[in-house]
Formats: C-alpha cells, sequence, structure tokens
C-alpha cells in the first residue's frame, strides 16, 4: 500500500504546475529540490532573496562557484542572463509584488490558510523571522510544500496555528507527501491524493474536514 511519496517526487510535481514565464522564489530546506525538477522546455526564472535572479539547479560537485549561493547558503548555477544586484533591491522586488510564485516549508498551515513556518516558539530558536514574511505576503501564489505530519505524528494541518505566525491567509496550495490541498474561501480542497490515501483517511490523520477538487470532467458531467 502506497500513501506517500518522496521529496523528489513531490518537487517534480510542484515544478509543474509552475506556469510558463513566472518569477519563483524557492524557500530554504525541501523546496530548493524544485529547482532540479523545473521542465527543460519551460522558461521560468528562480530568484533568490540574497540578490540574484536566473538562478540555475545545483551544480556538479567540481564544479562549485562559491561565489554563487542561494540564501540557504547552498551551491547553485547562473543561467545565460542571469543579473545580480543588492540585497535590498531584492526585497523589494519581494514586497514589491514582482514574484509569481514562492515554494515555503511550513511548521503548521491553518484551514484558512495561515501560515507558520518560521519558529515553534521553543527556547533558543531562531529570533527572527527572516524574509519568510516578505515572501508569504508579497508573492502572487504560496505553495507551500511540506509532509503532511509531523515527525511526532501530528498534523501539520491544522484549524488554527498555534506557532508563531508568518503571514495571515497567505497560502494558495499545499503540497504534501500524501496529497495536494487547494485553499478555498470555504476552508481546504482535496486536489489530488496520491497512492492509496482518500479524503476519509486524510480527515482522519488531520482531523479536518475536506472537500473534493471539482475536475473540468466532473464540471462537464453536473451540466
Amino acid at each position: 500500500m502506497t500513501t506517500r511519496i518522496s521529496r523528489q517526487e513531490l518537487a517534480a510535481r510542484i515544478a509543474s504546475d509552475i506556469p510558463e514565464g513566472a518569477v519563483v522564489n524557492l524557500g530554504i530546506g525541501a523546496p530548493t529540490l524544485v529547482a532540479d525538477a523545473l521542465p527543460q522546455d519551460k522558461e521560468i526564472i528562480l530568484h533568490t532573496e540574497n540578490g540574484m535572479l536566473g538562478m540555475g539547479p545545483a551544480p556538479a560537485a567540481d564544479h562549485i562557484d562559491p561565489d554563487l549561493i542561494n540564501a540557504g547558503k547552498q551551491a547553485v548555477t547562473a543561467l545565460p542572463g542571469s543579473s545580480y544586484f543588492h540585497h535590498a533591491d531584492s526585497f523589494a522586488m519581494m514586497r514589491g509584488g514582482h514574484l509569481d510564485v514562492c515554494v515555503l516549508g511550513a511548521f503548521q498551515v491553518s484551514e484558512r490558510g495561515d501560515l507558520a513556518n518560521w519558529s515553534t516558539g521553543k527556547p533558543g530558536a531562531i529570533p527572527a523571522v527572516g524574509g519568510a514574511m516578505d515572501l508569504a505576503i508579497g508573492a502572487k501564489s504560496v505553495y507551500v510544500m511540506s509532509d503532511l505530519l509531523a515527525r511526532d505524528g501530528s498534523s501539520k494541518l491544522v484549524s488554527s496555528c498555534t506557532y508563531p505566525v508568518t503571514g495571515v491567509a497567505c497560502v494558495t496550495r499545499i503540497y504534501t507527501d500524501h496529497a495536494i490541498f487547494d485553499v478555498t474561501p470555504d476552508g481546504l480542497t482535496v486536489r489530488e491524493a496520491f497512492g492509496d490515501n482518500t479524503v476519509t483517511q486524510l480527515e482522519e490523520l488531520t482531523g479536518l474536514r475536506f472537500t473534493h477538487h471539482e475536475s473540468p470532467t466532473d464540471q462537464e458531467s453536473a451540466t
């Protein structure tokens, strides 16, 4: 019985949903895997908040340039036409609504799309939100990439966030290892379930109530 997909498979699924010509920021951690999964036949421009536009995939081990890194200090490549700029200019792009999509990790996402991804509130935790707040509010679409369940088995999808909130009602879609969820005015909708997962099983895992995503075929049948 298959109930989960790998992070690499999930990264590829996210990459396939990013539209042609989009300017995209990938958050620290698992979202960086999306860079290596982007379709070669699409022009998608990657932005990194430390001051680069036109970032490419990870380099081969023998072609690492220590001056080319993303915000998570991982080695990256520069595609033809890429550009570099001041950190302040990078944040102006983020805050000014110039990013089409950002992909962020999460500790929790509420059923109305609130995002908590910078601190669990534990003593010694990171003391500042960094650029996550600007990305969550500034991007036109916010995709979350996360495991559905935390290490202790609790759901990361919750009715209300108990961790410090990064942004309120900012999440567009949630990609998890069990299923993909859309955030709608009526709550969370199951867009796609992976493996043997059903809506009922997902509700049992999370303690939330979901609706099915209505596909074009369903719409035609309804008419």
